[in-house]
Protein backbone atom coordinates (compact mmCIF):
# COMPACT_ATOMS: atom_id res chain seq x y z
CA UNK A 1 0.00 0.00 0.00
CA UNK A 2 1.31 3.44 -0.91
CA UNK A 3 2.17 5.90 1.83
CA UNK A 4 -0.22 8.81 2.28
CA UNK A 5 1.01 11.98 0.55
CA UNK A 6 2.57 14.78 2.55
CA UNK A 7 0.11 17.57 3.37
CA UNK A 8 2.51 20.37 2.37
CA UNK A 9 3.33 18.62 -0.91
CA UNK A 10 -0.35 18.23 -1.78
CA UNK A 11 -0.98 21.89 -0.88
CA UNK A 12 1.81 22.95 -3.26
CA UNK A 13 0.33 20.69 -5.97
CA UNK A 14 -3.12 22.18 -5.45
CA UNK A 15 -1.80 25.76 -5.67
CA UNK A 16 -0.02 24.92 -8.93
CA UNK A 17 -3.15 23.21 -10.26
CA UNK A 18 -5.29 26.19 -9.38
CA UNK A 19 -2.93 28.67 -11.03
CA UNK A 20 -2.56 26.59 -14.21
CA UNK A 21 -6.24 25.55 -14.33
CA UNK A 22 -5.41 21.85 -14.39
CA UNK A 23 -6.31 18.95 -12.11
CA UNK A 24 -4.33 18.23 -8.96
CA UNK A 25 -3.20 14.89 -10.38
CA UNK A 26 -1.91 16.62 -13.54
CA UNK A 27 -0.02 19.16 -11.42
CA UNK A 28 1.39 16.34 -9.31
CA UNK A 29 2.54 14.48 -12.43
CA UNK A 30 4.15 17.67 -13.74
CA UNK A 31 6.05 18.11 -10.48
CA UNK A 32 7.01 14.42 -10.37
CA UNK A 33 8.35 14.51 -13.94
CA UNK A 34 10.36 17.65 -13.25
CA UNK A 35 11.69 16.05 -10.06
CA UNK A 36 12.83 12.96 -11.96
CA UNK A 37 14.59 15.13 -14.56
CA UNK A 38 16.39 17.05 -11.82
CA UNK A 39 17.11 13.98 -9.68
CA UNK A 40 15.06 15.13 -6.68
CA UNK A 41 13.83 12.26 -4.54
CA UNK A 42 12.88 13.71 -1.17
CA UNK A 43 9.61 15.42 -0.28
CA UNK A 44 11.14 18.76 0.84
CA UNK A 45 12.95 18.96 -2.50
CA UNK A 46 9.71 18.29 -4.36
CA UNK A 47 7.95 20.98 -2.35
CA UNK A 48 10.69 23.46 -3.26
CA UNK A 49 10.40 22.40 -6.90
CA UNK A 50 6.62 22.91 -6.77
CA UNK A 51 7.13 26.40 -5.34
CA UNK A 52 9.60 27.19 -8.13
CA UNK A 53 7.17 25.92 -10.79
CA UNK A 54 4.46 27.99 -9.12
CA UNK A 55 6.54 31.16 -9.32
CA UNK A 56 7.35 30.43 -12.99
CA UNK A 57 3.67 29.90 -13.82
CA UNK A 58 2.43 33.16 -12.29
CA UNK A 59 0.92 35.46 -14.93
CA UNK A 60 3.43 38.29 -14.45
CA UNK A 61 6.56 36.13 -14.57
CA UNK A 62 9.10 36.17 -17.38
CA UNK A 63 8.62 32.43 -18.04
CA UNK A 64 4.87 32.93 -18.52
CA UNK A 65 5.53 35.76 -20.97
CA UNK A 66 7.95 33.64 -22.98
CA UNK A 67 5.51 30.72 -23.02
CA UNK A 68 2.71 32.99 -24.27
CA UNK A 69 4.97 34.50 -26.93
CA UNK A 70 5.78 30.99 -28.15
CA UNK A 71 2.11 30.10 -28.36
CA UNK A 72 1.30 33.25 -30.31
CA UNK A 73 3.91 32.68 -33.02
CA UNK A 74 2.58 31.40 -36.33
CA UNK A 75 3.60 27.97 -37.54
CA UNK A 76 5.61 28.21 -40.77
CA UNK A 77 3.01 26.26 -42.75
CA UNK A 78 0.25 28.59 -41.57
CA UNK A 79 2.10 31.92 -41.63
CA UNK A 80 0.29 33.23 -44.73
CA UNK A 81 -3.16 31.93 -43.77
CA UNK A 82 -5.92 34.55 -43.71
CA UNK A 83 -9.12 34.00 -41.81
CA UNK A 84 -12.31 35.08 -43.55
CA UNK A 85 -15.24 36.67 -41.76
Amino acid sequence: MAAPPDRDYMAACSRLASLMSISISAARRRIDLAAVKEGIRDTPGRIALAERLLSEAEPGSQAARLRLDGLLEAVASEANFMDED
